[in-house]
């Protein structure tokens, strides 16, 4: 490595910026889902020991589930954690796998454009309609923009990947 301006990043600066980004995010996510375990837990004690239970806690539960899984996808993809199977191709050489790998990281980003674009759509209509949730009244659309962003920041992560992927690293 002559450390000019061609140069390679070492290996532990490659993800650094993909991870800066998506790491909070996953953090955050994470809250998120024990903020809903602790109200079920919360709501099932109150049920159990008088008859009611947190107002809302279903609803509160589904968009904090939704958050959350969309806020876990793209670290889990800037780290390249999900689940491959590679049964038929570990015979490949190690260049013809990434490539094979790169060819369904854009895949994935593609199918991750189109749900951020429906998502997008879907949270317009929502907003627009001041659709709002069952008990609570909460404006869900925002919620579904929320979802909207972080597929679109999953699609970046995929492409991010295939091309590290292209270029040789893993």
């Amino acid at each position: 490595m002559d450390g000019g301006p061609d140069s390679e990043p070492p290996p532990a600066a490659r993800g650094r910026a993909l991870e800066t980004l998506t790491r909070p995010l996953a953090v955050a996510g994470g809250l998120l889902s024990l903020a809903a375990a602790a109200m079920v837990v919360t709501s099932v004690l109150l049920r159990w020991l008088t008859v009611h239970s947190v107002p809302g806690d279903i609803e509160l539960v589904q968009i904090a589930t939704g958050l959350s899984i969309f806020a876990f996808l793209p670290l889990c993809q800037a780290q390249r954690g999900n689940i491959m199977v590679d049964t038929f191709t570990t015979w490949l050489p190690a260049r013809a796998q990434r490539g094979l790998d790169a060819l369904w990281d854009v895949v994935y980003a593609c199918a991750a454009a189109v749900i951020a674009w429906r998502l997008a759509v879907g949270a317009a209509d929502t907003i627009r309609s001041h659709t709002v949730s069952m008990m609570l009244g909460l404006p869900i659309g925002w919620v579904i923009a929320a979802c909207a962003v972080m597929a679109a920041l999953l699609m970046v992560v995929a492409l991010a990947t295939a091309w590290r992927l292209v270029r040789g690293r893993r």
